[in-house]
């Protein structure tokens, strides 16, 4: 799979117009991101969720499979939701992106920033437990937890408090024991769920509240006072009502607030604004039972200062809400006809005046789920976009102006970062597929595509090229996870490089001819492996192999260096790569 940059120009004017900083990240399944914050050095970061899958790389050489029972047993556990971060420059260029890898498959749902430039991401699991993952600025885990209660829990948001420590705000099956440590009140199918944890990853405390109805937590946000106040939703039947709760900072109760409204009201987003109240944004079915957007500002005594329905021609929710520093409001989300889903993107005055709003997208659905809004006034936003006549969802990254018009980019830029984008595709799906040689440290792959083989019983003897029945047997391994994989993204690149190496020893030889017979050695290497991945394939991949590989001796040019020092066993090797 691959990215995709929406490019909305003619042909003939391709190279002499800008495009729209709009990525779309294609991959197999449903697919999201959810929520997007701006890093130190001004570039944008997403997370949210990929679902990668066994590409039959598990069996039979000749990819057949002799019986139904070998073939069911490959697909065991061969999809499932990773947490997925992705980081984009001021170009739309790619710069980072990588799958969280846990015991559990699991999905996130909002990030924060550290001090240090690094991430917190909050998210679930599959099967109901909460996790909170601690990253270096290169995305590195340092630290990871999964916790919760025994019942199934669900996370709606993360918060970054004062402290440099988070709030998980979520909900929690109700666990009917009142004598329950966690237990705040409430009898209903489940209860708000809160987590509050220190800023090096420890949990401080974990509480519940609630109604004898069915409540979730949806948002939160810090007051100035220190005490947070939950945006909530209780729902009971059909009827659905926003709920407000404000507990101190160790999560005592001080009140729990009914938000009322005349029809069916949702809950979606709180804000701390700069004057230290705060706006809600809601949605509330019409007499047509057409979602609209409400939106009302509170004090921290729950004074409604501000109530507010903005009406649309068709269903509008805003997700996500951010105040500029002049006190304007801009909102994204979607937009629903009767035949289309579109992205929707609207700015609004202090007094929640409608000043303009934009749609994006396609015939498909489109959703805005998360804005940031960046240092030099652009915003950043996070959903996703679905392809024309397609089923699946495709997680999308846009940066719009102030205006909500779309930033452009150049169009020289954005060639180049078609080519970042498929190659951080490659490196991150290669990541995936051999993460158990890689946790075995059986090889290594590099962001620039190579793949190098460092397990001690893939090194060559001094001299030797006859491949090692241990050799062969990793090479129909790795060849069958590789090659399938390579097959499927034929289009995206042009070559499979398989190089040889060699240390630089070569007997009492000086050394332009150590240089000569080394160089020779690395050909018959690469020869030799190259060979034996070929001749083990059926006719039609011989077929399609015999277009793309290309075989190099790099003699001890490339000798592997440790603290100054050749490491003469590692240099004896053969390496991969990819070239697009």
């Amino acid at each position: 799979m691959h990215y995709l940059l929406t490019i909305i120009l003619l042909i003939s004017s391709l190279y002499a117009k800008p495009v729209p900083f709009s990525i779309i990240i294609d991959e197999p399944f449903n697919n999201a991101l959810l929520d997007i914050t701006e890093d130190f050095d001004r570039s944008m970061s997403a997370v949210g969720f990929i679902k990668p899958y066994k590409k039959g790389t598990d069996g039979p050489v000749d990819g057949v499979y002799r019986n139904a029972f070998d073939y069911l047993a490959s697909l065991s556990g061969s999809n499932g939701s990773l947490m997925h971060l992705i980081k984009v420059g001021s170009q739309a260029e790619i710069e980072l992106r990588k799958s969280i890898t846990l015991s559990q498959f699991a999905e996130a749902f909002g990030v924060v920033k550290t001090h240090n430039n690094g991430y917190i991401i909050g998210g679930n699991t599959l099967d109901g437990s909460l996790v909170v993952v601690g990253l270096d600025t290169n995305a590195n885990m340092i630290f990871h937890k999964i916790f919760g209660t025994p019942n199934q829990d669900k996370m709606n948001k993360i918060y970054l408090l004062r402290d440099g420590g988070v709030l998980i705000i979520g909900s929690s099956t109700t666990s009917k024991l009142q004598t329950n440590s966690l237990f705040k009140g409430g009898l209903g199918l489940s209860d708000i769920y809160l987590s509050r944890f220190s800023s090096r990853g420890e949990l401080l405390w974990s509480k519940k509240y609630g109604s004898p109805e069915d409540d979730s937590g949806i948002d939160a946000v810090e007051a100035e006072d220190g005490s947070i106040v939950i945006l909530g939703q209780k729902s009971s039947g059909s009827s659905k009502t926003p709920t407000l709760l404000r507990v101190t900072e160790n999560g005592e109760k001080i009140w729990l607030y009914d938000i009322k409204g005349e029809k069916n009201t949702t809950a979606h987003k709180i804000l701390k604004l700069r004057d230290n109240n705060f706006v809600l944004s809601l949605s509330q079915a019409n007499d047509l039972n057409k979602e609209q957007i409400r939106l009302l500002k509170i004090d921290l005594q729950k004074n409604i200062l501000l109530d507010k329905t903005i009406y649309t021609n068709y269903a509008s929710v805003l997700k996500d809400i951010k105040e500029f520093s002049d006190g304007k409001i801009v909102g994204v989300g979607v937009v629903e006809d009767t035949y289309n889903t579109d992205a929707l993107a609207m700015l609004l005055d202090s007094k929640f005046k409608l000043l303009t709003q934009e749609h994006y997208g396609s015939d498909a659905r489109d959703a805005f789920y998360a804005l940031t809004i960046l240092h030099n006034s652009q915003i950043g936003v996070a959903g996703i976009h679905t392809n024309k006549e397609s089923q699946e969802s495709n997680m999308w990254i846009v940066k719009l102006d102030s205006n909500l018009k779309m930033v452009q980019v150049s169009a020289a830029e954005a060639n180049t970062t078609q080519t970042k984008a498929d190659a951080a595709s490659f490196y991150a799906q290669l990541l995936a597929l051999f993460r158990d040689e890689i946790a075995a440290k059986k090889l290594l792959i590099r962001e620039d595509l190579s793949i190098e083989f460092i397990d001690k019983s893939l090194y060559f003897n001094v001299g030797e090229f006859v491949l090692t029945h241990t050799q062969k047997l990793f090479l129909e391994k790795f060849s069958a996870k590789l090659l399938p994989f390579l097959k499927s993204n034929k289009e995206l690149f042009k070559t499979l490089e398989v190089s040889g190496h060699t240390s630089s020893e070569w007997g009492s030889s000086d050394f332009s001819k150590g240089y000569i017979k080394n160089t020779e050695l690395s050909m018959k290497r690469s020869f030799s492996t190259i060979s034996y991945i070929f001749n083990t394939q059926n006719i039609e991949t011989k077929r399609w192999l015999s277009e793309l590989l290309k075989g190099s001796g790099f003699s001890f040019s490339k000798r592997v260096i440790v603290q100054d020092n050749e490491d003469k066993e590692k240099s004896r090797r053969v390496s991969f790569k990819i070239l697009l």
